[in-house]
Parts: C-alpha cells; structure tokens; sequence
C-alpha cells in the first residue's frame, strides 16, 4: 500500500509531500521529495511490536536548517573529496568546500538538499510496493562535469526488504558516488552503541587528520575488527588513534567480495534486547561506518529525545572516499553511453 500527504512547504513555497510505503507485514517507510529523505522506517520486534529505527525530525524545516544528513540521498559524490579536487581526463574540477578541506556528500548543494520527483509504482505481483524518485543535476552542478540524470526506487517487498536501486547516465565524463545516508537505531530510541555490528570486511581504510584515507589496512589486532559480532561501544573508547581522529567511527571498510558488482552481504546489525536484526547486502566495494559523533545534543528528533552521540548509526554502502584522486582505488568515473548502477538491499528479521 502506499499512501501520500503534505509534509511542508520549501522557503520558496513548493510543496513537500510524504510517500508512506506499507509491505502488510510489519514493515513501513515514509520519504519526502526534499532530499529523497527517509522520514520514519518502522519493523516489528520479536513481539511484532513496531518501531522507528531510524533517526530524523517530524517537520520540513529541521530538515531544511539544521539535518546532519539524517536520511537523505546522498551524491553527486558520497562521502569527502580531498580539497575538492579532482581531475578527470586531464581536466582539473575544483568543487565548493563544505567539510573544512573538503567536500563532503556532493558539497554545500548535494543531493540531500534538493528536490526529488517521486512517482508511487503500481504494485508488483509478489506485493512489493516501490516509489521511484527522479533528480536531474545540471552540467556544472557544484562545479561537477556533464548533466546526470538519476533515478532511484525505494521497494519494500513482503519478505520485510527494503531495496534501494540507483542509476545515472551523463553527458560528460563526470564522478559519480551515490548512497543513502540512514541512522539506524533498531531499538527505536536511546544509544545504539549498545548494538551488535558483523561487517563482513578483513581491511579498512585509515584516515589523516581531515578524514581522507591513507591507504588500506588489516582490521586483525585493531578496534575495526567486527569480523565476529561485536558490541560497538566495546571498543570505542580505546585510545586507537584512528578513533581518538574521527572521534569515534567515520571509516570506510572494503567488503569481502567474490564477484566484483554482485549483491554482497556488507554488515549485520542485530538490537539484543528487541531481537531486531538488519542485515545489509550491496554491489557496492564498501561501506563507511559512521557511530554519529557529532551529535551532541542540541537536535531533537520525531519522538522528542535528544540525539546525542551514539544514538543513530550510519552504514552507508559505496565507493572508497577520495576515489577520484586514488587511482588504486575501484573507479567512481562515469562516462557517456554508460550507466551508473548499485543496489543495496536491508533485510529485516527478529531472533
């Protein structure tokens, strides 16, 4: 079932709606146009007791002012660019800083803050229900090359899946990085530290002082080790030096993979006192694990509380950060006559 009401209106008087998705099982997703935003996610727990397991706001102008990417569809380029730099076929690109020395997450302009077409689909025969969300970025959008047009869908399926399918063409060669920026809480409120995390991931990708990767290293003997499940809080207030830089986890990890676009299982992350468990899977080659340090306090979410530290985790599926400046990096490049693709597919069951 899908459902659709008013959300708010943009400073410049557009109306923001809010598609509401419904499997028949227990499972709903609520998104706006306004940065293809994931308002609410609700699943059952073992009891079939439903909960909002992902953080976010009850009001447009939240999202308008002050959202720390809660939700939203994230590109021309997920995660940071060095000084915001890149060149491509000999073309130097110098894109708009928003992240100290960097861009960050397509820049001041990206995705998440623009308005996406979204169009309910019929539903399918095995009762999956799907909305697609459309964007066009204009050539020289936040200083990137060639005019992108994007389609996203997001389709909850009967099994109590959530899927989420890309794809992009250009006209000029360009870069292209999409994710889906989610904060998960599967207990539905309070710190999600107190979650197991199974990332499926032998290396990750150490950061410098700005948060760009330096290289690529072995998880054994380090607080980045989630090959076994393991509580996150366990470990994150070691004095690692990596975690002491990013003040706790901002790391990019490189998914075990037999296939190179094939669906991968990338993480598991299972709430013991609900018995709540999502599992991601992804064609992607990584996926930033982000345990929400720069929450502190002063935003209040759709159900009153205080986000703070810890309460919402991201496991944001993609390509390596500073892909376009790190040519042993798996390529973010795009061309015309090719077509972007990715899915990422979060499952959700109760022990």
């Amino acid at each position: 079932m899908t459902t659709v009401r008013t959300f708010g209106h943009l400073p410049d008087g557009r109306a923001v709606d809010e598609y509401t998705l419904a499997n028949g099982r227990g499972l709903s997703l609520r998104a706006i146009n306004y940065g293809g935003i994931v308002t609410a996610l609700h699943c059952p727990d073992r009891h079939g007791q439903p909960a909002n397991v992902v953080l976010g706001f009850d009001n447009l102008t939240d999202y308008v002012e002050r959202n720390p990417n809660f939700g939203t569809l994230v590109g021309r380029y997920g995660n940071r660019i060095a000084g915001g730099r890149f060149e491509l076929d000999g073309e130097p690109h110098q894109l708009p800083l928003n992240d100290g020395e960097n861009s960050l997450h397509g820049g001041p302009g990206g995705f998440g803050k623009r308005f996406w077409a979204i169009e309910p689909l019929p539903p399918q025969a095995d009762g999956s229900v799907a909305i697609e969300l459309s964007f066009v970025s204009e050539d020289g959008d936040q200083h990137y090359p060639g005019k992108l047009d994007v389609t996203v869908r997001y389709t909850l399926t009967p099994r109590n899946v959530w899927r989420i399918d890309y794809r992009a063409t250009t006209t000029r060669a360009t870069v292209v990085n999409l994710t889906h920026h989610g904060y998960y809480n599967l207990a539905g409120s309070g710190s999600a530290l107190d979650h197991e995390l199974t990332l499926h991931a032998s290396n990750y990708l150490p950061i410098d002082a700005n948060l760009i990767p330096t290289g690529i290293a072995d998880v054994a003997g380090t607080p980045f080790d989630f090959r076994q499940a393991t509580r996150i809080a366990e470990r994150i207030r070691q004095g690692d030096a990596q975690l002491l830089t990013a003040k706790g986890y901002d790391h990019c990890f490189v998914i075990h993979r037999h296939e190179p676009k094939a669906l991968a299982e990338a993480a598991r992350l299972h709430h013991p006192a609900s018995g709540r468990t999502m599992t991601v899977a992804t064609t992607e080659p990584g996926v930033q694990l982000y345990s929400g340090n720069f929450l502190d306090g002063r935003l209040r979410g759709s159900s009153g509380q205080a986000y703070r530290q810890g309460d919402g985790v991201c496991l944001e599926t993609q390509h390596f950060p500073d892909s376009p400046n790190r040519p042993e990096f798996p390529s973010t490049v795009l061309r015309p006559g090719e077509t972007f693709q990715s899915t990422t597919v979060h499952s959700f069951s109760t022990d």
